[in-house]
């Protein structure tokens, strides 16, 4: 955002008096945002506000903004109805009435594939424009793959280790060579003890996360929920094939390009995700960059004048995240 002229300012749950979320303690809740948030966003005098999610956050931020007419644009990262269903059991279409509503006074509601646009004009959602994705080609990039010293193929998957990214269906495969699971969540312990020949390494960032993507030969990805999968990219800029369900994500990223298999047999699309061209992957997530996803959010925001919501200030853009 810098380096198009702007400022972007987040406002997140660390700023706030929090409580970790049922079965999700690493996520945090802020405990009645509603007055501090409406002093930040008044000590900031955004031009824009961009609500991020629908959680305590971004509700309280929804109620600000409506309060004082300032016009908000939304996004729909994560399919709530889904996770819900699959924890509580929740009807779909109970909370997704809720998210419709949430959503509905947004001047715009950014989704990143053609998949989710399409699914959530079906469930009535209006003001949906496009925000794709970026990926750090510089940081992940194909490495040396003998950072993993494991029987091969490897098998990598990076995520939320919870129920509704449905990772024990690539646990149960039988397939020669290693899993490995990088990543943490409510169901970590207990797929642990379940497949003890599966290598659960943790949480990894940076350089330690690229080394553990370019050194597996395929990237299983098993969500049947995800609107996106960041790390479908993540892994296609290492050179890693992906093997993942033909849904909605996979399909927007993948698509029919030569760098993976889709199938609804995953077993299937790892058996033949693993002869696609490491090159072929990494120029496919090449043409993903943080410029482009840049451009297509100012693009959403655009023309917000900054002069009616905060007379006498400048008219320089500084958007804020909630």
């Amino acid at each position: 955002m810098l380096a198009a002229g702007h400022e972007a300012v987040t406002i997140t749950p660390d700023q706030f008096r929090s409580i970790p979320c049922p079965s999700y303690p690493e996520i945090r809740l802020a405990l009645l945002p509603f007055r501090r948030m409406a002093k930040k966003i008044e000590s900031m005098r955004p031009c824009v506000v961009h609500i991020a999610t629908e959680g305590p956050l971004g509700m309280a931020a929804r109620r600000y903004c409506l309060r004082r007419d300032i016009p908000f644009t939304t996004a729909f990262h994560t399919k709530f109805p889904e996770y819900l269903n699959a924890r509580l059991h929740v009807p779909v279409s109970w909370t997704y009435k809720i998210m419709q509503r949430f959503h509905a006074p947004a001047k715009s509601v950014m989704v990143a594939t053609e998949t989710v646009e399409a699914e959530l004009r079906a469930r009535g959602f209006r003001n949906i424009k496009r925000w794709s994705r970026g990926v750090d080609t510089n940081l992940f990039r194909p490495r040396d793959k003998a950072f993993l010293d494991l029987p091969r193929p490897i098998a990598l998957h990076v995520g939320r280790v919870a129920v509704e990214k449905n990772i024990e269906a690539f646990l149960a495969l039988k397939q020669p060579g290693s899993k490995v699971v990088v990543g943490d969540g409510p169901q970590l312990q207990a797929l642990a003890r379940k497949y003890p020949d599966v290598i659960f390494a943790g949480v990894k960032e940076g350089e330690d996360l690229a080394r553990h993507f370019a050194a597996a030969d395929v990237f299983v990805f098993p969500s049947l929920t995800d609107t996106f999968g960041l790390v479908l990219l993540e892994a296609l800029a290492c050179g890693v094939p992906v093997a993942a369900y033909p849904v909605a994500g996979p399909l927007d990223v993948i698509g029919d390009a030569p760098v993976g298999c889709l199938h609804a047999d995953l077993g299937v699309a790892v058996e033949k995700a693993l002869s696609a061209s490491p090159a072929a992957c990494r120029a496919h997530a090449e043409s993903y960059s943080w410029e482009a996803s840049v451009q297509q959010f100012l693009a959403n925001i655009h023309p917000f004048p900054p002069e009616i919501y905060f007379p006498g200030e400048g008219i320089h853009m500084k958007p804020v995240a909630a």
